[in-house]
């Protein structure tokens, strides 16, 4: 085994690029969630085209950069959808010029219900912070083995709480409790299955970064709160 060394405080221009790519399916999943399409008999918000490719950023985060990176980058990514939201809203507020007649459609696409949002947000960051939790710690336990169970494991407890605290959050009361429960279920399976789809391409693009940043990091000593810290911690990585 190679020898460990501290994690390096440089940021590359690589890890911005999966930052970046984070971010943009997520705020993109956000604003195309609005329209529910029709997939093999199954209702489902049209998001579900892109947004469980944030999950899958987000192991690839984990596994390659650790916990606390991949920490700071859901902090970073609540930011800015919520910098999108506040963009949408005031431009909703901002009156309309005679030649546009658009406004509704307009507050069709980019408005928010304060109720949405919350769910929105709240199973956002329990979701990806979970996810990102389970996937360090997996491994650790597997000593860096079978990624495949690492993604896949992560996604279903993720993805489970994610859609679970969304669904609920946002419909109890508004619909029966059975359909309560189908939502649920349809959406956590279409996302888990998305995610086991997504493994080959998963692992060629673990082993990429791993070999083009020299970073193989594992949360030996990391602490799993879900709030962002400043110093690294005293976790370690391969050096590869």
């Amino acid at each position: 085994m190679a020898e460990t060394r501290p994690y390096p405080s440089g940021v590359t221009p690589t890890f911005v690029v999966v930052v970046a790519l984070f971010i943009t399916c997520l705020i993109a999943a956000n604003i195309i969630a609005v329209k529910l399409v029709s997939l093999f008999g199954h209702v489902l918000p049209a998001a579900i085209i892109i947004f469980p490719m944030s999950y899958i950023i987000g192991d690839i985060l984990t596994e390659v950069y650790g916990y606390h990176r991949a920490r700071a980058v859901i902090w970073l990514g609540f930011l800015c959808n919520l910098v999108a939201v506040a963009a949408f809203w005031g431009g909703g507020l901002l009156p309309s010029a005679p030649v546009w007649e658009h406004q509704k459609a307009y507050d069709t696409i980019l408005g928010y219900t304060p109720r949405l949002l919350g769910a929105s947000f709240c199973a956002y960051l329990l979701g990806e912070l979970t996810n990102s939790a389970v996937l360090a710690r997996m491994k650790v336990w597997t000593r860096g083995h079978w990624l495949w169970s690492r993604t896949i494991g992560s996604t279903v407890v993720g993805q489970g709480l994610d859609s679970l605290v969304f669904i609920s959050l946002a419909f109890v009361g508004t619909v029966p409790d059975s359909l309560l429960v189908r939502m649920v279920l349809t959406q956590w399976t279409a996302k888990v299955i998305y995610e086991a789809a997504a493994t080959p391409l998963t692992y060629l693009v673990v082993a990429w970064l791993k070999r083009r940043e020299g970073v193989d990091h594992y949360d030996y000593d990391t602490s799993f709160s879900p709030l962002p810290s400043i110093s690294a911690g005293p976790s370690r990585q391969k050096s590869t």
